[in-house]
């Protein structure tokens, strides 16, 4: 009797669906606000999956993960405390312990929004990048460039819009009055560029089933609870 293998990429995805499946029950049924409390353990377990399912971690990878959440980091100190960037707006106590008035996991939040971004972008793109490459016999460095940086980022902002009504009902944070500026979207815009350019010059392996798959999830977890609550 043989024995049926899984794949790290069909067990992390499973996990994934379990979990934001659990979240989605508790939030819009039970109505219990531990599930929203859930919301920093999710990050830190959807994180661990992204590293185990990331192929050959190479010191590429690592300074690419501890750039990037150090970044996001960053950037959401100037933004919370100058408003600076943004536009106006707090966080509030569902994602846990905060430095400088902003929480610690949104650094990881920042890495899997523009990892998952980056590998799905270059992997949609993988075959037109390759027709290219055929047709003009050499590979054309600054279309998978730009391709897998702009259109990563404009992905990456179209995620934040998404989510924003979300994140407002569900108390991540709020915006002053209630009102999101327009520049909120362009500074993701310009900040998603700034750490997808690093994504694309990192020479990691950029192939992970998982980050696809993750992305998806997230992307229906938000969009039934945007049309439920």
């Amino acid at each position: 009797m043989s024995t049926i293998k899984y794949t790290k990429d069909q067990i992390a995805t499973a996990i994934a669906i379990l979990f934001h499946s659990i979240g989605l029950i508790g939030i819009l049924f039970l109505k219990n606000s531990f599930f929203v409390a859930a919301t920093p353990v999710n990050l830190l377990l959807m994180l661990f999956l992204l590293l185990w399912t990331q192929k050959e971690k190479n010191k590429f990878f690592i300074l690419f993960t501890i750039t990037v959440i150090t970044m996001g980091f960053v950037v959401e100190i100037i933004g919370v405390n100058t408003h600076w960037l943004f536009g106006q707006y707090t966080y509030g106590e569902v994602l846990g312990f905060k430095w400088q008035h902003v929480p610690l996991i949104i650094g990881i939040n920042w890495f899997i929004i523009i990892y998952c971004c980056g590998i799905s972008t270059q992997t949609l793109l993988q075959k037109t990048i390759n027709k290219v490459a055929e047709e003009n016999l050499q590979p054309p460095v600054a279309l998978k460039a730009l391709s897998v940086i702009i259109d990563g980022a404009t992905l990456a902002t179209l995620f934040d819009w998404f989510i924003e009504p979300v994140a407002i009902k569900l108390h991540f944070w709020q915006w002053t009055n209630n009102h999101i500026p327009g520049y909120n979207y362009i500074c993701w815009l310009i900040s998603s560029i700034g750490l997808l350019s690093i994504f694309h010059f990192c020479n990691f392996n950029k192939q992970n089933k998982f980050a696809i798959h993750l992305l998806m999830i997230q992307f229906m977890f938000f969009l039934i609870l945007r049309a439920s609550l």
